[in-house]
Parts: structure tokens; sequence; C-alpha cells
């Protein structure tokens, strides 16, 4: 039989070419003409396995179901044991789904997902595929994170169809493919790791999860600019795309759902890499919050919001004298721009003077405040690096600030609030449209509604000589 040829086709307008050109001449889009996979009309087992090169590709049954046949009182949902990733899944892995989940090498991907095979393998069967390790590698890695359980079976290959092959024999629960890039297809001249080769096996492995109802994880690594490595159109065929996310050289990890088809995205997991692996952080505010210095100048606290969880987070600043012609602005964990635009707002509503200082802002704990909520905290941390007035150990504040220095409300108080009173703070500063939609009889931390800025260092000043 003569082999198939190699047929490029562009990812823009569908149009096909043999060979590949820099510019497509259907649409004149360019670089956008990527190598396929050839047509190779094979038959599909009517059993749903895969018959053969592209048509390998498992089908689904073709007949026509009503919504109202189609029953949900099944559990559709396992639950991994780890109940920050139930929270950042929607509730736990839902059957026939594919999870895309991303990183930086060492952030821990391999190991979050062999811990939850300990608990999923008391009740189901796994079946874990790595093309980068071998068996010995996995083995030795499972003992130091005290995994042994006897329902998880390994198998170490990297042509995806011999993977596919084998789900539909074996029929596991739960399959973790170890990692997409390391996958290839004997159809496609290009290597692994492409970005056809990717794409192909992405859309292979999906569709054996949805013929089968297997739950498939797919570890995907992140280029240097932080995206998942090999096309965007990978991220759209699979159901849910996690994120880990932190500094490889610090203990704190964080979980994020870019997108998830069975849950929100605006959850997060909390976790803390140890010598045993990952563990879970119930109280993320609290472990923020340790070690934090008192009696510094230049730090405040902000209750941020992450999903329906509200974290507390310190926010720490810093202005020196600048040797610079320019002065710098750095900021970590916060947005740069707005930086700018919250000192331009100190600059010209308060008077207060930055231009011949450098600025250095960091959220500490490697979180990421992304919310305007934490306006207000971020220039109570300047005022206070600039005039070298440390801010109450017990103050809390947390605002959305306008171009004109006005405070504006913000959502979800109720619950930044209680978080606050519950850690301990004393006085909470917030906007005063938000402090008349609140029923301040429900806390007994005190409540400072202010209306712009001057009326919030005023609140500052006063605690500072209540202190004293």
């Amino acid at each position: 039989m003569a082999k198939a040829k190699t047929r490029y086709e562009c990812t823009a307008c569908g149009a096909v070419y043999p060979k590949w050109q820099g510019r497509c001449d259907s649409c004149g889009a360019w670089n956008t003409v990527e190598e396929a996979l050839p047509e190779i009309k094979t038959p599909v087992s009517r059993g749903g396995g895969p018959a053969g090169g592209s048509g390998r590709a498992v089908s689904a049954s073709a007949q026509i179901r009503e919504l109202s046949e189609i029953g949900t009182n099944d559990d559709i949902r396992y639950d991994t044991g780890i109940s920050e990733l139930n929270r950042v899944l929607g509730g736990g892995l839902v059957k026939g789904s594919v999870v895309l989940l991303g990183g930086e090498p060492g952030i821990g991907k391999s190991t979050l997902l062999l811990q939850i095979c300990q608990y999923l393998g008391r009740e189901h069967s796994i079946l874990y595929v790595s093309g980068e390790e071998s068996a010995r590698q996995i083995k030795l890695r499972a003992q130091r994170l005290g995994v042994d359980s006897e329902s998880l079976y390994l198998l170490t290959v990297s042509d995806a169809e011999s993977v596919c092959e084998t789900i539909m024999e074996s029929e596991p629960d739960v399959v973790i493919i170890d990692s997409i890039q390391t996958m290839h297809l004997d159809g496609l001249t290009s290597g692994s790791g492409s970005v056809p080769q990717v794409r192909e096996c992405t859309n292979l492995f999906m569709r054996t999860a949805k013929a089968k109802e297997i739950p498939i994880f797919l570890v995907g690594h992140v280029t240097k600019d932080g995206t998942i490595a090999g096309p965007k159109v990978m991220e759209h065929i699979v159901d849910a795309v996690l994120i880990f996310e932190g500094d490889r050289y610090q203990s704190v990890r964080v979980l994020r759902a870019v997108k998830n088809r069975f849950g929100s995205t605006n959850e997060i997991g909390v976790f803390e890499m140890r010598d045993t692996g990952l563990s879970e952080v119930e109280n993320p505010s609290a472990m923020l919050l340790d070690g934090r210095p008192l009696g510094v100048s230049g730090t405040c606290v902000c209750c941020m919001m992450e999903g329906s969880r509200p974290i507390l987070a310190e926010i720490q600043a810093l202005c020196a004298k600048s040797t610079l012609s320019a002065p710098r602005r750095t900021a970590t964990g916060f947005d740069y721009n707005r930086v700018y635009i919250l000192l331009a707002v100190l600059e010209k509503r308060l008077g207060l003077f930055f231009g011949a200082l450098d600025v250095y802002l960091n959220i500490v704990g490697g979180f990421r405040l992304d919310e305007p909520a934490g306006d207000l905290a971020v220039a109570l941390a300047l005022y206070s690096a600039l005039m070298d007035k440390p801010i109450g150990e017990t103050v809390i504040a947390f605002g959305e600030i306008g171009l004109g220095g006005e405070l504006r409300s913000v959502s979800n108080a109720a619950q930044r609030i209680q978080e606050a009173q519950r850690l301990g703070f004393t006085l909470c500063i917030l906007p005063k449209q938000t402090l008349r939609t609140l029923q301040t009889e429900r806390f007994t931390i005190r409540l400072a509604g202010v209306s712009n800025l001057k009326e919030a260092f005023a609140v500052l000043e006063k605690q500072a000589e209540s202190d004293h």
C-alpha cells in the first residue's frame, strides 16, 4: 500500500496545498499553512473502536436522542480526594471530560496528578501514560509521595494511536497523559511537540474520552511567556484548562482555571510544596500574613476575592531616592499601568510628589491582585512609604479609586469584612457607598466609610493618634 502524501492546510480558511508555503493563496493570510493529517479513507469499527490512520479517531453512536431521554441521575463526577482541586474543577472530575493541566517545569503538575491516584485508586482504575519518564522513575516518585495504589497502571509509550487502542481495550476509569507534547502520530512527518502533532493528538484523545466517557488529564508544558505550548485551538478542544502558577523556588502554588465547561473559572486552589508532595492550604489568608513585619511603613492589607473565596493579601510599597533621570517603577503581582494611574491621582489630588523617587510595589506570597478593589490598599501603602508612617497591623482596606480621587463601591463586601473579622482585624476602611448597603450590626469590626482619599488618610491619622 502506497504511503499517503503529506498535505498542508490553512488554519484560517481550510485551503489544502501539496507543500508548505508562507502565504495562503485563498485568504491571503501569512504563516497559517500547517501540516495536517493525510486523508486516508478507512472504515471505522461499528463498536466505536479505532480502525486505522486518521480513522482511528473513535466514532460515537450516531443515534439521535431527545434531550428528555438523557438521564442525569447517575453520579457524573469523581471525587479526586483533594478539595482544592475539586473546587477548581467545579465539584469534581466529570466523566468523559478532557482536562488540560499546564504549568512551568518543576511547578508540581505530575506530582499533583500522581497524588490524586492514591485516592481515586480506592474505587477506580487509573491508567498513567508517560512519554517522558520510565516506569522505574515513576515508581520512585510514587514511593516518595506515598502512592501505593494497586489500581494504578503504568504505560510508557509516546504513540497516541497505541495509547487510544489501549484505552479502548482496557477501559480504565481515569487516564493521565504526561505529557501531550511527547505524544505523536505516525501519519504526520513533523516531530513530537510541533503544532500539528499537539493539535491532532489532543483531538484524538478528546474523541476517545467522549466515546467511552473516560476522563482524561493532559499535562501541557508552557512557553517562556507563560502560555501553554501548542496551538490555541488545543485549548478550545478540551473541556477545562487549569494553570499551575507560582515560583518554583517558593513553596506556594496556585491552581487557576482558565476555562471550565462544568464550573466557574473564578475559583482557585492553593497548595504548598513540601518534601512529601503538595499539601492543601485551607486558610490562605493566615499563611500569606504569617511573618508580616510590624511597625514598618509601606505595608497595608487588602482583601481580594478569588471566586467565592476571600483572601487577605499584604501589599508592600517602597519609595527610594532615584539616581536616574527617569525614576524606576516596578510592580510584582499588580498591574503595572495601574500603578502609574494611582501615582498620578496621588500627585494631582493630594499633592504628594513621587517624581524623583523609585517606586516598588509587591504583593506578598506570589498572588496577583487584578481586581480594582485593591486600589485603596495600594494607595495607602504608597502614602505610608512616602511619609514613612506605619499603618496599624489591625487595619484593612479595600475600594476602587477613580481619577478624581473618589472611592467607588466594590462587590462582595460582606464576605471581605467577615474574613478580616475572623483573622482579628479591628478597623476596615471601605467606600461609603458600600457601607450603606451593609447591615453594620452584623460585624464587630469597626467600619470606616470614606468617599475619597483625603478622608481615608484622615482615618489613618486618627487611628495612629489613638494607638499612641
